[in-house]
């Protein structure tokens, strides 16, 4: 499948800001089932600086800094993807047992390596609670692994509620899991935490749902905005398999991955710091249309 995919952030500064810098991870990434065919980043106004990085999970960065004052930013990301990523053979993945095993004894150490997405991150965290929730699915599903984390994120599906608003982007994952409901980066969150707890290796992935579903289909929740869902790694044969907790389901062809990182702070569109006072004002847009 092709898509035209659009991202706009805007950001509006009652007070000019000075001094500022910021990291983009807004280009899809070029490989995993996808193929960058075009992309272009529009940035205003136009920074002092502006270099072209690749951090150490693989991801695409725009490091820019402004030195002017300024009081607005737009980021305007323009890309033509293509996805083919054929469903992965979660009945052919070892046991749960197996799974841990190969990652403990991993010896690479690149940031695609699971041994890095095994234990607490900045907003990964272990509960006791949650590792109960996690260990009572997986003992009700049973072996092999794959079959075990796609029942954990159907299940997640069915206990939590998707609620834009009710949650902020610092929401921890104790507060997500004890009121069953939020959005996408609370449901992967969550989930990224049990699978840790539960010695299965799980990232965080950043990137666009299909605005538009095919005829017949439902809608998938999270559409609106940049969307979040997990890899969890099934071994050394199948490596990392990309499951939707906010839509109980595979991540397939209607998934675009951006960034990949142990949470949401290393996949962030936007990062930074700038000297502004008082509050400022953010909106996002995306629009993910289907070329053929």
């Amino acid at each position: 499948m092709k898509y035209a995919i659009r991202l706009k952030i805007t950001y509006d500064y009652p007070s000019a800001v000075s001094d500022a810098r910021h990291l983009l991870r807004v280009r899809p990434r070029d490989g995993g089932g996808q193929t960058l065919q075009s992309i272009d980043v529009a940035i205003a106004p136009r920074p002092g600086e502006h270099a072209r990085e690749t951090d150490f999970f693989g991801n695409g960065v725009d490091a820019i800094a402004f030195f002017a004052q300024q009081t607005e930013l737009s980021v305007v990301m323009e890309a033509k993807v293509t996805v083919d990523r054929p469903p992965a053979p979660l009945d052919a993945s070892p046991s749960l047992d197996a799974v841990a095993d190969e990652a403990l004894h991993g010896r690479s150490a690149e940031g695609a390596s699971p041994i890095h997405h095994l234990g607490p991150s900045r907003r990964i965290a272990p509960l006791a609670a949650l590792t109960a929730y996690v260990a009572e699915t997986f003992e009700t599903a049973k072996q092999p692994a794959g079959a075990a984390v796609m029942a954990l994120t159907k299940r997640i599906r069915a206990d939590f509620a998707y609620k834009p608003g009710s949650t902020s982007v610092g929401t921890t994952v104790a507060e997500a899991f004890a009121q069953k409901r939020g959005v996408c980066q609370d449901f992967s969150h969550v989930m990224i935490a049990g699978l840790r707890a539960n010695g299965i290796p799980a990232r965080y992935i950043s990137g666009f749902l299909r605005t538009e579903p095919p005829k017949g289909q439902p809608r998938l929740e999270g559409a609106d905005a940049m969307h979040a869902w997990v890899d969890a790694w099934l071994g050394n044969d199948i490596g990392w398999v990309g499951f939707d907790p906010t839509n109980g389901i595979l991540a397939g062809n209607d998934h675009i991955v951006v960034a990949v990182g142990r949470d949401y702070s290393d996949a962030l569109p936007i990062a930074g710091a700038f000297v502004t006072a008082g509050p400022q004002a953010t909106d996002h847009f995306v629009d993910v249309v289907p070329i053929g």
